[in-house]
């Protein structure tokens, strides 16, 4: 036999007798990825829901006569409601008014008095 077919069952062999020592070893595997689960939920996902909330907040006291501007930039005055459909009539210059959804709401420039 040569030396290199032996030293191969040695490694073998020591091999396997190690391996039921290390029972423990799996949650110690885990954990760092458990860490980073948690790391990416409380940086990423829960200010986003946080956000979510007080945007659905928003969009629920919007009154006419508040002044809001879209998701796409648009500004406009709150005319109008059609809770039926989600739609909300902007005035956005004199005689001009338009319907958005409203989830296109981005946010309130000022409140109506």
């Amino acid at each position: 036999m040569s030396i290199f077919g032996s030293v191969g069952f040695e490694s073998a062999y020591a091999m396997g007798t190690q391996g039921g020592q290390q029972g423990g070893a799996g949650l110690l595997t885990l954990l760092p990825w458990l860490l980073i689960i948690v790391v990416f939920y409380l940086l990423l996902i829960r200010p986003q829901q946080k956000r979510q909330k007080e945007h659905r907040t928003m969009l629920g006291n919007l009154r006419k006569g508040d002044k809001v501007v879209t998701n796409s930039g648009m500004f406009g005055t709150i005319v109008g409601f059609n809770e039926k459909e989600n739609v909300v009539v902007l005035k956005v210059a004199d005689e001009v008014k338009i319907e958005f959804l409203k989830s296109s709401i981005a946010g309130r420039v000022e409140k109506a008095e």
